[in-house]
């Protein structure tokens, strides 16, 4: 009877185990499902971040993955014994030292007749730190978007979840353009795909790769969508706002951080048409910049 006994607990025991590890079971894959898409949007936010701190001017720099740490010996210290003195007896001066002189005088006296020749001619402008400079306007007119083709792009080497594309903006050669586009648009969609880039802003290296331009987007953090361009662009048509007329920077100063101050301007309104300040995106003669689905978002 005891043998019996001790058998069905063996069996009951063995019952709880499997039904453990059935429970168990979708559980654990659920969880590891999520662990992949965590790490996905952590792959995107780092992308996300290289892109803000290159609009800031920050440098990208590629850390080594061996780091060797050298330990630099302290240097030895020398005992020197210091000269005998003899009483009564001064020591005359070791070669090379020179004696002290009351030099100061006659440099301050050289440098004041220096002064004075200046002073003589005309003022010189002092530049202070509160005189008026003169106001930069501050609008779209300033960021040069153009129309460009992707004729060849691959995903980065040493970053999962950005592209490198080639663009033919019209200028001859091809421009090198990084995007951080792998988690929401697949590479299929961005084979010849014609789109509108921002060309002035200061070339950057993403992950070893220099960025010469940037693809723009209607964006939130769970969707982006390619700018679609009006039918009738081609390569190298300006996009302007006639509201703010002008023409662009050569090329932007990340000091300035003109484009960071004019982005929050920037945005894809309830009919889905890109604007600045309320005022159409457009391509003159042919129509307006548009998304395909998100409206009320901003373009970056």
């Amino acid at each position: 009877a005891e043998s019996m006994i001790a058998a069905l607990k063996q069996q009951i025991e063995n019952i709880r185990q499997n039904a453990a590890i059935t429970v168990s079971k979708p559980e654990e894959g659920r969880l590891k499902s999520e662990n992949q898409k965590l790490k996905a949007e952590v792959e995107t936010l780092k992308s996300q971040l290289i892109l803000a701190e290159i609009r800031n001017g920050v440098k990208q720099v590629n850390l080594p993955t061996n780091r060797s740490v050298v330990k630099a010996e302290p240097p030895k210290k020398e005992s020197a014994a210091p000269p005998e003195v003899k009483p009564g007896v001064k020591q005359a001066p070791a070669a090379g030292d020179k004696p002290a002189q009351k030099s100061e005088k006659p440099d301050k006296k050289e440098k004041k007749d220096k002064k004075k020749p200046a002073a003589e001619g005309e003022p010189k402008a002092k530049k202070g730190k509160n005189e008026p400079v003169g106001e930069e306007k501050l609008d779209v007119s300033r960021l040069d978007f153009r129309v460009g083709q992707i004729v060849d792009v691959k995903k980065h080497p040493d970053a999962d979840t950005l592209y490198v594309e080639e663009v033919d903006l019209g200028e001859g050669r091809n421009r090198t353009v990084v995007s951080g586009l792998v988690n929401h648009i697949p590479i299929e969609q961005m084979q010849n795909k014609i789109a509108v880039f921002m060309c002035n802003l200061k070339p950057a290296k993403m992950r070893g790769i220099l960025s010469e331009a940037m693809i723009m987007c209607a964006s939130t953090p769970e969707k982006v969508e390619i700018l679609n361009v009006p039918a009738g662009s081609v390569i190298g048509d300006r996009v302007t706002c006639k509201a703010y007329p002008g023409n662009p920077d050569a090329q932007l100063n990340p000091k300035k951080k003109v484009w960071e101050t004019l982005a929050p301007d920037l945005k894809v309104n309830k009919e889905k048409v890109a604007e600045f300040r309320g005022e159409p995106l457009q391509i003159e003669g042919k129509g307006v910049l548009t998304s395909t689905t998100l409206s009320g978002v901003k373009i970056k």
